[in-house]
């Protein structure tokens, strides 16, 4: 094979187009991957459907897991957790490239640091034609945290590895951890359900959720959750449901996935003292949030925004995957029925479904 078939976005309301696109030879520290299986983020929803921009034509997709086919010259090349690099290995990679050694970086915000690249988001040009999962294959820069994966973990979970759960990871890590306290998990979608079960897994006193659809709070009661909340859609009647199941206790960990203001604020309120918000699902533009600062800091709030992940949030992330992913039922959150001939119908069927995640194998009936 010398040519990649690529499905082009081009923006809100266009088909996707296909290419053939030239196979590069991947130059030193980069890497060449043949992606096996891409699930539909919501941000890559949210750009098909134009709540957010992004720059076109692009390669959409960065829920991405694939096989290595051919490493770039020089030094062995090792993952994150110093395993060499084989042509074959089955690896999953970050959503960014940076320099390892700019200052954000070194903070531990290698997801905003100098010399960004982001797959699945990037303009195609020169050097930038296999970037994003809708494609047959991905090239890998140097300095893309990559991890080989081991376990015999289903295609259409471990895709979500690389966004949905590093970035859940993230929010925990901000969190400060939740063993021992009391979680209270706004929107019940891919995020808040991995992020349920991450929560009991990582030994949460109680791990509750709130969402406005029941649908979702049912599913969600099959990933660890002790109390599934309906949406009263207002400040005191959140804290009045909320208090109905702790008691003289109070939530510790509040984390948002849902984007919605309203849902923030709800969220905020319901903070015991020396509680943590964590807010994850605000990535597209939105109204203000209204804050009671007198309220935050006579109760010793700390409020945190999460944007992507980093490294260490990343391999947690993989981690978790390997260890349980056996222990719910990740797979039945993948809707596993499309090819990348099919990327127009997955992407409609994403918004219209009100499906967790659409899967969407990475392989095509190419033209004779």
């Amino acid at each position: 094979m010398t040519t990649s078939r690529v499905a082009v976005f081009h923006g809100p309301d266009r088909p996707f187009t296909y290419e053939q696109v030239p196979l590069p030879v991947p130059g030193p520290g980069e890497i060449l991957v043949r992606n096996e299986y891409t699930t539909l983020c919501r941000s890559d929803l949210n750009t098909y459907a134009g709540k957010r921009i992004e720059k076109t034509p692009t390669i959409l997709g960065h829920e991405v897991v694939g096989r290595i086919e051919r490493l770039g010259p020089g030094p062995a090349l090792r993952d994150l957790r110093g395993a060499e690099l084989r042509v074959g290995d089955l690896v999953t990679w970050a959503i960014y490239a940076s320099d390892p050694e700019s200052p954000l970086a070194r903070a531990g915000i290698p997801q905003k640091a100098a010399g960004l690249f982001k797959y699945g988001h990037e303009r195609i040009g020169p050097g930038s034609q296999l970037h994003g999962g809708l494609a047959e294959h991905c090239l890998l820069r140097a300095h893309t945290p990559v991890v080989r994966v081991e376990a015999a973990i289903p295609l259409p979970v471990l895709a979500l590895v690389n966004c949905a759960v590093a970035t859940v990871a993230g929010s925990l890590r901000l969190a400060g951890g939740v063993a021992g306290r009391n979680v209270l998990i706004a929107g019940a979608g891919m995020l808040g359900v991995l992020a349920c079960a991450m929560s009991r897994v990582a030994g949460a006193k109680r791990v509750m959720a709130v969402d406005p659809d029941a649908g979702r709070l049912e599913t969600a009661r099959t990933f660890g959750v002790d109390h599934a909340i309906l949406s009263p859609g207002n400040v005191d009647g959140l804290r009045k449901l909320v208090g109905e199941q702790l008691g003289e206790e109070s939530v510790t960990v509040a984390l948002d996935y849902s984007g919605v203001p309203a849902a923030m604020e709800q969220l905020l309120s319901t903070l015991g003292i020396g509680g943590t918000l964590v807010l994850v699902g605000a990535t597209y533009p939105q109204r203000p949030l209204q804050i009671d600062a007198e309220r935050m800091v006579r109760n010793l709030h700390t409020l945190r925004g999460l944007h992507n992940y980093n490294a260490e949030d990343f391999l947690a992330a993989v981690d978790f995957m390997e260890r349980h992913h056996a222990a719910f039922p990740f797979e039945s959150l993948v809707h596993d029925r499309f090819t990348l001939d099919d990327v127009d119908e997955a992407f409609a069927y994403g918004l219209t479904s009100g499906a967790h995640r659409v899967g969407i194998r990475c392989e095509c009936r190419r033209a004779a």
